[in-house]
């Protein structure tokens, strides 16, 4: 069985609404390709999806992991109208939430809705360019009183994204909901295609829960596993674009790359400075396999990989990799699926080029 390419799964999954912490309609999906491929899977208490290729066991063991949530919002209140209030789930940029498509998935199905924008002849100069707190916005579904609301399923916790859309650009781009971090879910999908039956390290793939909300729901999976080398995929910010030249080189359609440095520093203080023996590893896993590789270097940005490198008596190595993408948390984010091809076989070049005199100490 062949998997769908990269392009392909990423519009399907970005399809497929799944705020954090309620992945499931995700995580069935990406089990039903890896039942396509022969390779078995389980879930863990929190949601975490494992795979496991058995490898050498002398060789160290490699877990490589991306999210499968997306941020959103959860529903707070109802208003007697009808109209519906949100509490904000993960990082979603406020200046861009008025007029925008939302989904309310309630048990009872998925309600297309979207965040009022004021009308523009009613719209005063004082308030033209004021950014409302996402507190004060609220959603219209079309119901006339909460009653409606409640009987069509909606309910206080019920959980709303991004309408899910996906838009085909000029040079085969795609622009969507949650590339951040579907692209990265279809990415290792094809990964698993790629290293049934080749040799190497044993490899434990993981689509993880709960990323966008605490950058912790991974953890139960990585416990389990116990790697000494973890690779996290996920995007890197592109720079190609008027508004973000100054932050670094990384661009749009540029190739796969790593990332040499990441911190918050806005109130979390964590990050990843990256094994160097994985550095090396994949700069001439680049070489070998005639790719690009891209650097990125920012504060700003976490990852779930911050908390796993710090897992075990002896810590594990750890590199993020990524695909350059524009417009991070937007309702709409553009990713080049080249770029997507191209990490997947620099991953795949990695991990066969992985051997016992791999020196991950220090």
């Amino acid at each position: 069985m062949t998997l769908p390419s990269v392009a392909d799964l990423t519009v399907e999954l970005m399809l497929i609404p799944g705020l954090a912490g309620y992945e499931t309609r995700v995580a069935a999906a990406i089990s039903a390709h890896l039942d396509s491929l022969g390779l078995s899977h389980h879930s863990d208490r929190l949601g975490n999806l494992t795979c496991t290729i058995p490898g050498d066991p002398a060789l160290p063991p490699v877990m490589v992991f991306t999210h499968m949530d997306q941020l959103g919002f959860i529903v707070r209140k109802i208003e007697p109208s009808g109209l519906i209030r949100l509490e904000r789930l993960g990082g979603v940029p406020e200046r861009a939430l008025p007029a925008q498509g939302v989904l309310l998935c309630t048990e009872q199905g998925d309600l297309p809705a979207l965040i009022a924008n004021k009308s523009h002849h009613a719209t005063t100069p004082e308030e033209k360019y004021k950014v409302l707190p996402y507190a004060d916005l609220y959603v219209d579904a079309g119901f006339s009183t909460k009653a409606e609301a409640e009987a069509a399923g909606v309910k206080i916790g019920t959980p709303v994204t991004y309408l899910p859309r996906a838009l085909q650009l000029a040079n085969n781009r795609i622009a969507g909901t949650s590339v951040d971090d579907r692209a990265g879910c279809a990415s290792l999908l094809k990964l698993a295609e790629a290293r049934r039956g080749k040799p190497g390290p044993t490899l434990h793939l993981v689509w993880s829960v709960q990323e966008e909300y605490n950058l912790r729901g991974v953890l139960p999976a990585a416990t389990a596993l116990q790697p000494a080398i973890a690779l996290q995929i996920d995007l890197l910010l592109a720079c190609d674009t008027p508004d973000m030249t100054a932050r670094g080189d990384v661009t749009l359609g540029g190739g796969p790359g790593i990332s040499l440095y990441s911190f918050h520093g806005r109130g979390t203080l964590n990050g990843v400075i990256p094994h160097p023996a994985l550095v090396r590893l994949f700069e001439d896993a680049a070489t070998n396999a005639n790719l690009p590789l891209q650097r990125s270097a920012h504060t700003g940005a976490l990852t779930d990989l911050s908390y796993i490198q710090f897992m075990g008596p002896e810590g594990v190595a750890c590199l993020d990799v990524g695909f350059p993408m524009r417009y991070s948390h937007s309702a709409l984010e553009v990713v080049d699926p080249q770029d997507l091809d191209g990490l997947v076989t620099l991953v795949d070049t990695a991990l066969s080029a992985i051997t016992p005199d791999l020196k991950l100490t220090r």
